[in-house]
């Protein structure tokens, strides 16, 4: 079975006996998103949302609800042997869960294993082996490209292999961790010496966290046929960057300092199976652009590998807060304009003979759109701090400021399905120490 094949659990005419889980932004009985929690005075347990609700999936297993192999995997406090799972594991423990929740004869079994979210501390999902952060984003490329290089944007690889970079795993964080301002080295252009201090140009950026799935061994590449089958799901992810830092130090290597002091996720992983509805056809490249080398091409993976996510970003000050105001939206944009597909980038790690692990985190870059709405940084919304936004506070902001708190979100959109969505990405800064 495709991971993008349609099946009972994502009828729209289905509902759930959770209360709230009608209708609910983010966690209708259609969407059914893993991660782990902690109950009031709890230890960690794996469980899925549902509306308001978490249900308790280690202790469901313990009851027998759940299938034997699925329900193996899911005692302990990661996700990771889940996730290693073969596709089919998973599928078969949607579709118990998905009948469990909307078949109201089970609701005496499982009422008491439900948990109110409000109530419960959400983890990492998974222990994080590894995390590349890719940069497909090519309107965020475009835009950031500009500022540096206005008659060459785009450097020459761009459009030929998916760039990468190889992160920083300890430092990714659940969303609500609070983000401290890095102190690093910088030198702006005017300065005969870098100082040390903390980072003045701080910014967010817009993306989506790959989780992979089964896993790969070292010396055997996945084809991109079957890159498919290696990821579990989706989060959204906020890879901070101090952008003064950045400038300094990446030349020859990349980032470094700049980027691995904290990255924020949402923490429920939506599967790749409850993406399902969602998955649509790849924007075609420009007559003008080079074909993708045979190892990066696959038509299947051209007919069904984007994604119709809705992605927004929003913002709140310090003194927004104390005046009661809404948080100001930044951007809505589209995960459609990523260059580079989810299964291409799977592929390009892979190809050398990178051994992924389940539980293994790729961030697919900043997604941007073409125009300005739909930027995914601060970088490009005020073109490298020239242009500071308006805050409804009377602020101004070039960069983010301590006490500033940026909140990712997004929506999974198609006509004639129920819309589902991620759960925030948030996270405030607080100051340097």
């Amino acid at each position: 079975m495709s991971w993008w094949q349609v099946d009972e659990t994502h009828d729209p005419a289905l509902s759930s006996w959770v209360p709230g889980a009608d209708g609910h932004a983010d966690f209708p009985v259609q969407n059914l998103p893993l991660g782990v929690f902690s109950p009031a005075g709890g230890r960690p347990r794996i469980g899925i949302a549902i509306g308001g609700h978490v249900l308790d999936l280690a202790a469901a297993a313990a009851c027998g609800l759940l299938p034997a192999e699925a329900g193996g995997l899911c005692g302990g406090a990661r996700l990771n042997r889940l996730l290693g799972a073969p596709t089919e594991v998973r599928q078969e423990l949607r579709r118990c869960l998905s009948r469990l929740l909307t078949d109201p004869a089970h609701r005496p079994q499982l009422e008491n294993l439900l948990h109110q979210a409000a109530d419960c501390t959400l983890h990492l999902p998974a222990w994080i082996g590894d995390y590349t952060d890719f940069y497909v984003g090519i309107h965020h490329a475009g835009n950031v490209g500009r500022q540096f290089r206005p008659d060459n944007p785009l450097l020459p690889n761009y459009k030929h292999v998916p760039i990468g970079y190889h992160g920083r795993a300890s430092s990714i964080r659940p969303s609500g961790v609070p983000v401290v301002r890095p102190n690093g080295q910088r030198k702006a252009p005017d300065m005969d010496a870098p100082v040390f201090g903390p980072a003045a140009r701080l910014d967010y950026e817009l993306e989506l966290g790959v989780w992979i799935g089964e896993g790969n061994e070292l010396g055997t590449p996945i084809p991109i046929e079957e890159a498919r089958r290696h990821i579990a799901g989706l989060c959204l992810l906020n890879d901070w960057s101090a952008r003064d830092l950045q400038a300094w130090e990446y030349q020859p290597l990349g980032p470094f300092a700049a980027k691995n002091f904290h990255s924020t996720i949402s923490p429920w992983i939506v599967t790749a199976e409850a993406l399902a509805p969602f998955r649509m056809a790849q924007a075609p490249r420009p007559a003008t652009d080079p074909q993708p080398l045979p190892y990066l091409w696959d038509e299947g993976d051209q007919a069904h590998g984007a994604l119709a996510l809705e992605l927004e970003v929003h913002l709140t000050s310090e003194a927004m807060r104390a005046a009661g105001m809404a948080p100001l939206a930044l951007s809505h944009g589209e995960a459609r304009h990523m260059y580079w597909t989810i299964g291409q980038i799977v592929t390009h790690h892979a190809a050398g003979g990178c051994n992924l692990r389940p539980g293994d985190l790729l961030g697919t870059g900043t997604i941007s759109a073409p125009e300005r709405a739909g930027f995914g940084s601060l970088m490009e919304l005020t073109e490298g701090g020239r242009q500071p936004l308006p805050l409804p506070s009377g602020e101004t902001r070039s960069f983010l400021e301590d006490g500033d708190e940026v909140t990712l979100s997004a929506t999974a959109r198609a006509d004639g399905f129920v819309p589902i969505g991620f759960g925030p990405c948030r996270a405030r800064v607080v100051p340097a120490p």
